[in-house]
């Protein structure tokens, strides 16, 4: 892909002999649009011809031509982006510059700085990035220009790009997080939050076209879950509707990037809202509010220890997998939604044990509810002081 050239804007001389070479570049920038705008057209052309001869040769399982058309494929892709990106350089630049360009055009190029600006500090991640903003812009253009035909034709690759792009994307946010050390360098909460928009961006944008291309029989596992996260997907959100959000989020790309997002990474992104959640319903001083919250929790418990730690092969702490054992033993056995309740209540009493004093607020709660649902009792405490008088209180064991 081509380097990018300097896209410092400078300022705008009042004399008489700039005033007419900015008249000019006025004038001439609609032919160099022009230009520009056939050379994407003919490279999308090559680019779409080359994957249908790919796609058609691996039907066929020719491999010899699979290579072949392959090569050419991903030869035409390259020249394709070149095409856009001179187009932004050439043309939408100037255009931003001369103060002729379109709200659309002014956005674009200002996310293109945005994804520029990552080169030399965050190149893997500014390698997909930018590949995803080329093709994104010319497919939007295609939208916005009703070429129905040529959006139809474009898709299938469109969304084959789109997939190994994420799925990049998530690798390198996958790796930064299971790397201990680097972890320390970078600001987790920050790398959180990317891993958290990448999948909704996916989901939200990517997802949708892939359902209308090959439909929705190949993805019964997660409409479900699908569904659930488009409630999301409009209006104001609080603190609760993006705990939740996030968690449908994390439920949907065990099953979309499971090899992207491994199970190390995802444990991690779990324990992150599990944090969050707690957090929330201590915080929480209104009781339907902190309720609703709880109910969130019980549903993220649930899916952080059925539909993920029970997937897990190599654990670090022996005693932590027996006593997971345990509690899937228990689990397997349980029917009703109470037991379930208390399950998840006591398997959260464990996991919060080795930080007493930091989870001692939420452990109290989780205590009174274990009290609500009458499998644990207060005891009332009587000690003695040491002046010899003594002193009410309750004692939750």
């Amino acid at each position: 892909m081509v380097e990018e050239r300097s896209l410092k804007v400078l300022s705008n001389d009042t004399t008489f002999f700039s005033k007419v070479s900015s008249t000019l570049t006025k004038l001439l920038t609609p032919t160099k649009i022009g230009i520009n705008g056939m050379m994407i057209n003919l490279k999308r052309s090559s680019l779409i011809k080359y994957f249908e001869q790919y796609k058609n040769a691996e039907k066929l399982n020719d491999v010899s031509k699979k290579e072949q058309f392959q090569n050419r494929y991903e030869e035409s892709y390259t020249l394709y982006l070149e095409s856009i990106d001179k187009h932004i350089m050439d043309s939408i630049y100037k255009k931003v510059k001369n103060n002729i360009a379109s709200v659309f055009e002014k956005d674009a190029l200002a996310n293109y700085y945005n994804v520029v600006h990552l080169k030399d500090t965050e190149y893997i991640e500014y390698k997909y990035r930018k590949q995803k903003f080329l093709l994104d812009l010319d497919y939007q253009s295609l939208l916005s220009g009703k070429k129905e035909k040529i959006v139809v034709k474009y898709e299938p690759m469109y969304i084959e790009k789109m997939d190994i792009i994420y799925k990049g994307i998530l690798k390198n946010y996958s790796v930064k997080l299971a790397d201990g050390l680097r972890a320390k360098k970078i600001n987790q909460t920050d790398l959180y939050k990317k891993i958290f928009e990448t999948l909704e961006d996916y989901i939200k944008n990517i997802l949708p076209i892939k359902f209308k291309i090959e439909g929705t029989e190949k993805y019964g596992k997660i409409l479900e879950d699908y569904e659930e996260y488009e409630r999301f997907s409009i209006g104001k959100l609080d603190e609760r509707d993006f705990l939740e959000k996030n968690m449908i989020l994390l439920s949907l790309s065990r099953t979309l990037f499971t090899h992207s997002l491994p199970l190390v990474a995802a444990e991690q992104c779990y324990n992150k809202l599990l944090i969050d959640t707690r957090n929330l319903i201590t915080n929480t001083k209104v009781k339907e509010k902190k309720e609703s919250t709880y109910q969130i929790l019980l549903k993220l418990i649930e899916d952080y220890n059925v539909k993920l730690l029970s997937t897990k092969v190599y654990w670090d702490k022996p005693n932590e997998r027996e006593e997971y054992k345990k509690f899937w033993e228990a689990y397997s056995k349980i029917g009703s939604s109470q037991e379930k309740e208390i399950l998840s209540l006591r398997r959260e009493l464990y996991n919060t044990e080795d930080e007493y004093e930091k989870y001692a607020n939420i452990r109290k709660f989780y205590k009174n509810k274990l009290v609500e649902l009458g499998v644990m009792r207060v005891v009332k405490n009587v000690p003695k002081t040491i002046k010899g008088h003594y002193k009410k209180g309750i004692k939750v064991k």
